[in-house]
């Protein structure tokens, strides 16, 4: 296999958060024939797929990662058939759907787990993770993703089941093979529907540990982090290569995993070329360079990332993939803040081209792009001012943790770290145009609307030529038709440059060179790379000053000979 001939290599994906995109029924929830009605949106940006966030039934504890069906639809998004009628009118406009799949836990409603509960000698009784006590507590000491014990006992067994997230979803014991068919059996229904692909929730989660030995705790904190103690277990190749060749082997699917945790190496193997397992794998490790210097605090913080650290991760993703496995570039997804307010400048001045400066620097590198659904409006952050604008349960969680129990930040520290950081910034409703609630919904929406749309929002962006939408048209293109996009290998250039961020792509005689000021202040810098001929491709000022570079000025040139 060569490493630029798969379809999905030169495709763009557009991730749709169902929730939040946009309502049909006037209930507030945004749903399938919402969704539908928005396909032509879609297909006029340029995407080639859409990522739907979890549709299947579901309790809703987790916004829809807590699932109780997985072969029926949640009501608040409509039917089968409207499903159905969503698929076909994507295939229509040549648009795939790749749907969102969570088999590292269900809910605690789905039947498998309500049968598993009951006895220790049902059918189910070994879909999940069950241990005994010790010494008359929790087998250990793991804590899980959203706070607490990953444990919860159950009386009907006297034993207790392992949750790495919240209490209402169990993980599913993937030790088990019956478990692991009746997983890949639902996963083929829906291939049989017609999907196009699956993004696998946490899927470097689903091999425990072979010991559940206690972890080593963050200073002061009760519970050891479950996260790296879990992630990439021993079996989890196995595992990925039996459902390769049990769903998505014959078929031409994209599919990619979420992996937190994950190393290059480790990606390698998942994403790798020839490994038959994913096609590609979400790492985390530029989205966690912002994070608080104090380990025990995590995620939770409000300072900016620094620009050589951004550098240093994102290269050593592009030349640790570069021909033995595939890159997914992502800056925005329903778990991160928007990315103009947390990397960018979200100030009237600034926001846009900062928001287009973003996007190039992104969309230069190798690997499959995603654009998460406002991204390519420019859309901020919520900037929420107090704890009851929020319904995100980890940001809840996190507030009543380090506020309430531990006393370790104040509640006004605590909120700045929501507003910077929460995953409810990314869960605004989509703004489409200035009509009463962005016109996402007639009703109430079930997260209030970003205030600012009534300057961002779709309606203005896509009869603007000059829009980010318009920039945001013109990167996909180039993704479509400039090869070394696709093809080049990756060059950092002045890596310990703190305010420019600048690159490299060659293919043979063929060079792309793209730049980006990070800063909101004029620089002034020459590259050398910059051959006599070079085509500016793009940029996000109208003219072209040089070796003089604007606030958040970007732009890539293409260098043939």
């Amino acid at each position: 296999m060569t490493v630029t001939n798969q379809w999905w290599q030169k495709a763009v994906v557009y991730q749709v958060y169902p929730r939040s995109f946009q309502d049909s029924n006037g209930d507030g929830i945004g749903d399938l024939p919402g969704i539908t009605s928005r396909l032509d949106y879609i297909k006029q940006l340029g995407a080639d797929v859409i990522w739907l966030n979890p549709i299947y039934r579901s309790p809703g504890v987790d916004n829809g990662y807590d699932i109780s069906d997985y072969y029926d639809i949640n009501p608040e998004f409509g039917t089968m058939a409207d499903f159905e009628t969503l698929l076909a009118n994507a295939h229509q406009r040549g648009l795939k759907i790749m749907m969102d799949i969570v088999v590292n836990h269900s809910s605690n409603q789905n039947k498998w787990f309500t049968e598993s509960a009951k006895s220790k000698d049902n059918p189910y009784s070994d879909y999940y993770i069950w241990r005994d006590p010790v010494d008359g507590h929790a087998p250990n000491n793991w804590g899980g993703f959203f706070g607490g014990s990953v444990w919860e006992y159950v009386e009907s067994r006297q034993q207790y089941y392992m949750h790495s997230f919240a209490v209402e979803q169990p993980d599913l014991n993937w030790e088990n093979p019956k478990l692991r068919q009746a997983v890949y059996d639902m996963m083929n229904f829906w291939v049989d529907k017609g999907v196009d692909g699956f993004r696998l929730d946490v899927i470097n989660l689903i091999s425990k540990p072979t010991s559940f030995a206690d972890g080593q705790p963050n200073n002061g904190e009760p519970f050891a982090d479950v996260g790296d103690i879990i992630a990439n277990g021993p079996r989890l190749s196995e595992y990925l290569q039996e459902m390769h060749q049990q769903v998505f082997a014959g078929h031409d699917l994209i599919t990619v995993g979420e992996t937190p945790s994950a190393t290059v190496a480790d990606a390698k193997q998942s994403a790798g070329l020839t490994t038959n397992e994913l096609n590609m794998v979400f790492e985390f490790e530029h989205m966690g360079l912002d994070g608080n210097p104090a380990p025990e605090l995590g995620k939770w913080n409000d300072q900016p990332v620094k620009l050589v650290d951004l550098k240093q991760s994102l290269t050593k993703w592009q030349t640790g993939l570069h021909g033995s496995a595939w890159n997914s570039l992502y800056w925005n997804n329903h778990d991160q803040p928007r990315i103009v307010s947390r990397f960018g400048n979200d100030t009237a001045k600034y926001r846009e081209v900062s928001a287009k400066m973003l996007a190039t620097l992104l969309h230069g590198l190798q690997g499959t792009p995603y654009v998460y659904e406002g991204e390519e409006l420019g859309m901020t952050s919520a900037h929420f001012k107090q704890l009851s604008d929020y319904q995100d349960l980890e940001s809840l969680n996190a507030y009543h943790h380090f506020v309430d129990d531990e006393q370790r930040v104040t509640a006004d520290t605590m909120l700045t770290y929501l507003a910077k950081m929460s995953r409810d910034n990314a869960r605004t409703p989509m703004q489409w145009n200035t009509s009463a609630q962005a016109g996402f919904t007639t009703g109430q929406p079930w997260l209030q609307v970003n205030p600012n749309y009534t300057t961002i929002n779709a309606a203005q962006a896509t009869a603007d030529n000059a829009s980010t939408f318009a920039y945001y048209q013109q990167l996909i293109k180039l993704r479509h038709t400039v090869p070394v996009i696709t093809t080049g290998d990756y060059q950092l250039l002045d890596a310990d440059d703190d305010a420019v961020y600048a690159y490299l792509r060659t293919d043979g005689p063929t060079k792309l060179l793209v730049i980006a000021n990070f800063t909101d202040q004029t620089q002034t810098r020459h590259y050398d790379a910059l051959a006599d001929g070079a085509k500016r491709l793009i940029g996000n000022y109208e003219d072209d000053a040089a070796d003089t570079l604007r606030p958040y000025e970007a732009k890539m040139y293409l260098m043939e000979k």
